[in-house]
């Protein structure tokens, strides 16, 4: 019981503000560096924020879901500003690095926080293998529309060439059209055709773009945090200016006529977008990982999370109405919404405009998450869970070093040759698990409100409103969407079998989670916030595909044998309770 006890070893706040002290002096010799005001932590956000999401993803999400998307961003907000009160008070109360990892230690326990610390690669190093790919698609196709063509097969991952190559193959030699092939596809089998051969039938593919972009940024953030919030500033600054005059043009050109139907497809449709929709919020938390470079991080961090997410929420919100306004939802989607459809209205010049900008957007994201990654990593090896090399700060630029290294060589070799086109969902769930056991951490520290921190999530006592908001939540869904609950009670009660029912796993343990949270605010009188949050992150979760959940899983697995192989045995707190054991005793 001892063993199983001390997988759940807390750390106390205290103990974790010492480490490192958390003074400006004691940074000044050879710790990180403070020079993060509240407009920098803000400015940060919005990078991590507004890039993919507004350049990219949106167009498939209102394409599945018609202008109503902008409530989904609204709700999606909601959701997220639950999840940034609680990091908001975490920060005040704990402001070192570490983010979600740092706040599951302080209330869970060591398991708990290595597999919150573990889950997070997905949403900052993974997440920046896709923004990495897709900023190599905007900036080859910036450079062949000035004239400067890169060699295509220097343009895709190995991975997406041959599999590209094989299908185009197998058609031809079927004798069969290539009329209806995609043309990425095509465009596969022509990169792998021209690359140059390197032994037997291998040919060199590479993703060039995608890599040197990953090397450049992570330049950036190796020699400082300075030269980063400089950079990320006029990055920000070059979007906002963008996204300003797209809805000041945009305006002009919308038709009300194309807001109707507002949900063609009914809050199905709507819901279909919400993994690219909470995609584009995940960088928020970001913020969180920079507390041991702020000037004042218990006071500044709080302020800047919500600042970003407020900022970023309207822009979303108005961004979607003028591009369903501008054209047919049916029409949006395109992998570049914004320059498709000035395209559309005829202003091709403004179109060239937004694929510029998109290329700078994207590189704010990925400085966003590099400079995240890093950190993390950081303060799981100053807890002992990773080897002590992961926590070495260069004497000289004040980062961590050697995990800013690391972490480019596993966003940009990745990028290089796979195709990660698909792992949008994967990111999002990792993301949503951080969120959810950030919310729960605060009901674990500070269920009442009674924490003294600077900043705390304001207290609403949820013993009657948890259980009443659950019983409006049900009968609204028998009201809305009675369909798909006489669907889902069929599948349970076995028509379909196991193939069918495995779908439903994700809803029925998050309606588990519904009964037990009722009767525990009922019962402890609750925080309202931060339970409503660990219930809208745990919903968002059971939205994306009992396969994304499969694949999450195996992740944890691999983490977990990690753990018990290293961290386990060489965690600080392992070290002191041995340490307290063999120590002698007086008589």
């Amino acid at each position: 019981m001892s063993s199983f006890s001390s997988l759940f070893r807390r750390k106390d706040i205290g103990a974790i503000l010492q480490n490192p002290p958390a003074d400006a002096e004691l940074h000044a010799h050879g710790g990180l560096e403070r020079n993060l005001t509240v407009r920098d932590l803000t400015a940060l956000g919005i990078a991590a924020v507004i890039g993919a999401g507004i350049f990219s993803t949106i167009g498939n999400a209102s394409h599945d879901g018609g202008p109503a998307v902008s409530l989904l961003f609204i709700f999606t907000a909601i959701a997220c500003a639950f999840s940034a009160l609680c990091y908001a008070q975490f920060a005040a109360t704990i402001p070192i690095s570490g983010s979600a990892y740092t706040y599951a230690y302080a209330s869970f326990g060591e398991l708990t926080a290595w597999i919150i610390g573990w889950a997070l690669i997905m949403e900052y190093a993974v997440g920046n293998i896709v923004v990495a790919i897709s900023w190599s698609d905007y900036f080859t196709g910036l450079m062949d529309g000035i004239g400067l063509h890169i060699p295509i097969w220097l343009t895709m991952g190995t991975q997406s060439a041959y599999k590209g190559y094989n299908e185009v193959l197998a058609l031809m030699q079927a004798n069969q059209s290539l009329a209806d092939v995609a043309p990425a596809t095509l465009a596969a089998y022509q990169a792998w055709n021209l690359a140059p051969v390197l032994f037997g039938n291998f040919r060199l593919v590479c993703d060039l773009p995608a890599f040197m972009i990953t090397v450049l940024i992570t330049a950036v953030v190796y020699v400082g945090i300075k030269e980063s919030k400089t950079a990320s500033n006029l990055l920000v600054l070059l979007k906002l200016i963008v996204v300003a005059v797209v809805i000041a043009v945009g305006v002009f050109y919308i038709n009300p006529a194309n807001w109707s139907p507002f949900a063609p497809n009914g809050v199905a449709g709507v819901l279909k977008g919400v993994s690219a929709v909470f995609f584009a919020y995940i960088g928020f938390d970001a913020i969180s990982t920079t507390a041991e470079e702020c000037k004042n991080p218990q006071r500044d961090l709080p302020r800047a999370m919500i600042y970003a997410l407020i900022i970023c929420t309207v822009l979303y919100v108005i961004i979607t109405l003028v591009l369903t306004g501008m054209v047919s939802y049916k029409e949006l989607g395109v992998g570049d919404p914004l320059a498709f459809v000035f395209q559309k209205v005829g202003l091709p010049q403004l179109a060239g405009v937004v694929a510029v900008s998109a290329v700078f957007a994207m590189s704010s994201v990925l400085l966003v998450f590099q400079i995240g990654q890093p950190r993390i990593w950081m303060s799981m090896s100053r807890d002992g869970l990773l080897p002590p090399i992961f926590a070495r700060v260069h004497p000289r630029f004040h980062t961590p070093s050697f995990s800013t290294i690391v972490t480019g060589f596993f966003v940009g070799v990745p990028a290089l040759f796979l195709n990660m086109d698909l792992v949008i969902d994967l990111t999002s769930i990792g993301t949503l698990f951080a969120f959810a056991l950030v919310c729960g951490g605060i009901l674990v520290i500070d269920p009442q409100g009674t924490s003294e921190a600077r900043f705390k999530v304001p207290y609403i006592n949820g013993k009657f409103l948890v259980p009443l908001i659950m019983l409006i939540g049900i009968v609204l869904l028998f009201a809305y969407n009675g369909a798909a609950v006489s669907e889902m009670g069929r599948t349970v009660t076995g028509a379909g079998g196991y193939a069918a029912f495995k779908h439903y796993i994700p809803m029925l343990v998050f309606f588990g989670f519904c009964i037990y949270l009722s009767i525990a605010s009922f019962r402890r009188s609750l925080s309202l916030l931060p339970t409503l949050g660990l219930l809208t992150n745990l919903y968002l979760m059971t939205q994306l595909g009992v396969n994304n959940w499969l694949l999450f899983f195996g992740w944890l697995v691999i983490g977990l044998a990690l753990y018990f192989n290293y961290g386990y045995k060489h965690s600080k707190l392992n070290a002191g309770a041995t340490a307290n054991n063999r120590s002698p005793v007086i008589r």
